[in-house]
């Protein structure tokens, strides 16, 4: 008993970089309202030290702010209590949906745009009249995309997706 609760302990505390850790990669919310497991397996862990290292730590060292995780890592059992796409790359550890306090989310856009390796890359609900309004969700796979999107609601209420620049 005492080595699975060291093991448990351990990847709770893994640093995936200098500044993210598994934890708050993994930490959900609703998955602890609803007692849902949103542990990751290791080649999610992977996946989001891939992610860590090619895209958020990059973010974290130009913009020397936290980088807030909203959503990382969702258990396959979580993202369909949340009504996600069951082909979410949430569920591969592949995304996270970020904001950075104090930075326009459409500024934050640009910047991994322009500065990092991604796969998708998805500025969501953003209006301009509030700089602060949506977020920034972003992906890392080895065969990256560069898929940039902007998410809006149509008049029905719909989430709908266009390319964006």
């Amino acid at each position: 008993m005492f080595g699975r609760y060291y093991l448990f302990q351990s990847i709770n505390i893994m640093q995936l970089t200098e500044n993210f850790s598994l934890a708050e990669l993994t930490k959900s919310q609703m998955a602890t309202r609803l007692g849902f497991d949103n542990k990751p397996n290791q080649q999610h862990i992977l996946s989001l030290k891939k992610l860590c290292e090619n895209v958020l730590q990059p973010i974290r060292n130009r913009f020397e702010k936290p980088v807030i995780i909203s959503s990382g890592f969702r258990s396959a059992e979580l993202n369909k209590a949340i009504g996600s796409s069951s082909k979410s790359q949430h569920c591969k550890g592949e995304a996270a949906d970020i904001e950075i306090y104090g930075i326009d989310n459409k500024i934050l856009a640009q910047w991994i745009h322009n500065n990092t390796k991604y796969d998708q890359l998805i500025l969501e609900f953003y209006k301009e009249s509030d700089p602060q309004s949506g977020w920034v969700h972003v992906s890392f796979t080895d065969k990256c995309r560069k898929q940039f999107l902007k998410a809006y609601k149509d008049q029905n209420g719909k989430t709908r997706y266009m390319p964006w620049q």
